[in-house]
């Protein structure tokens, strides 16, 4: 999965070394490029040091169609964090289907209230350990995941090539800094509030290496950096009438059926 739409997978050694080999033949950055990325990873470290979190994300995403024309849908979600391992996303789409997703410390838990099912499954550590599992392992999604993280700093660091300055504005009524940067795969842009709080305002995701370019946008909305959360904000309550059902990456893999002897002699 790509940066930011969900958490980052396992990288080999020989992987976790390319970051530092690109660096190193990278151009070395303009005094408004150094601007940019310090602005960037000042964002990043303020975010994956907060301790606790609401706010609310609009969100809508193309689906490039066989014609190449892009339709758009959308979705809501209100996001609560509390580190180190407590985390509840409540989402709805544009087609009104309800979903809930609740790290409760020891548990996984996703209800989708639309199709009357839930699952659960351990969860196996710290937020970071477990938005990873859940995307990569369970194969759920997660859009913006790697905003959850605590090393979102080294995220960005390893996968950022490079960062401009675009300019200084004011988005949804805040004095903020437009940034443009681009990895191997996605081009971003991230409106980055202005003062002693650098949170994200807003983000563009343009998909440059997937067929017609699709893009993912979000708007953040009334962050709140000390919301009133206790145990039963991170518990989750099952309507009656929803049926148990596993995580498909959960199920038991059909072995490849034998091959059978041809009816000839000597077949095999």
């Amino acid at each position: 999965m790509l940066l930011l739409t969900s958490a980052p997978h396992a990288y080999s050694a020989s992987e976790q070394k390319e970051p530092a080999v690109r660096a190193a033949r990278a151009e070395p950055d303009t005094a408004s490029q150094a601007q940019a990325r310090a602005i960037l990873m000042k964002m990043a470290e303020f975010l994956g040091g907060t301790p606790n979190f609401r706010v609310g994300v609009r969100s809508g995403y193309d689906a490039v169609q066989p014609s190449g024309q892009k339709i758009e849908f959308g979705e809501y979600r209100t996001v609560t964090l509390s580190r180190p391992d407590r985390l509840r996303i409540e989402s709805e789409r544009s087609d009104g289907a309800k979903t809930l997703v609740v790290l409760t410390g020891k548990e996984i838990a996703l209800v989708d209230f639309s199709s009357k099912v839930y699952a659960t499954a351990p969860q196996p550590g710290t937020l970071d350990e477990s938005i990873v599992y859940f995307v990569r392992d369970l194969g759920m999604r997660l859009p913006l995941a790697a905003l959850l993280l605590n090393r979102l700093p080294a995220e960005l660091q390893d996968r950022v090539r490079s960062v401009n300055y675009v300019e200084k504005t004011s988005i949804y009524g805040t004095a903020s800094h437009h940034l443009a940067a681009r990895t191997d795969t996605v081009d971003l842009q991230v409106w980055v509030a202005d003062g002693d709080k650098p949170l994200p305002q807003r983000i563009v995701l343009t998909y440059k290496k997937a067929a017609g370019q699709p893009q993912f946008w979000a708007q953040f909305i009334d962050w709140n950096l000390a919301p009133q959360i206790d145990n039963a904000t991170f518990s989750v309550q099952i309507p009656d009438g929803l049926q148990k059902v596993a995580f498909a990456a959960q199920l038991p893999r059909a072995a490849p059926a034998a091959a059978k002897p041809s009816a000839k002699k000597g077949g095999k």
